[in-house]
């Protein structure tokens, strides 16, 4: 068995296993009882597709697709940190605050 069927076959099943879990996440982002595990789901199906998308660049040799993982990473990133902030707003509405708390350092 060469080098490049090694890689072949790797690749292969690093993104079916891949494939599955994000399979999985989208269950928990069409099921999920409460909105942090949406967020939580959603993090992480873009983090597997990333994953996804590194495995594909290896796969292919294109290493052009890199710089679309950490495009995608990034957003994803701006995101979740959106997504968390307006998550907390909702919390502090609920209670009655007008404003959030400022962070003390």
């Amino acid at each position: 068995m060469s080098a490049e069927e090694v890689l072949l076959h790797a690749t292969s099943l690093s993104m079916g296993l891949l494939l599955l879990a994000m399979a999985i996440c989208v269950v928990r982002l069409l099921l999920g009882p409460t909105l942090a595990d949406r967020i939580l789901a959603l993090d992480t199906l873009t983090t597997m597709m990333v994953g996804f998308i590194g495995t594909f660049a290896i796969r292919s040799g294109l290493m052009l697709y890199l710089d679309i993982a950490i495009a995608l990473a990034l957003a994803a990133f701006l995101a979740t940190v959106s997504l968390a902030r307006y998550l907390l707003s909702r919390r502090f509405a609920a209670r009655g605050d007008e404003v959030l708390p400022e962070v003390v350092e």
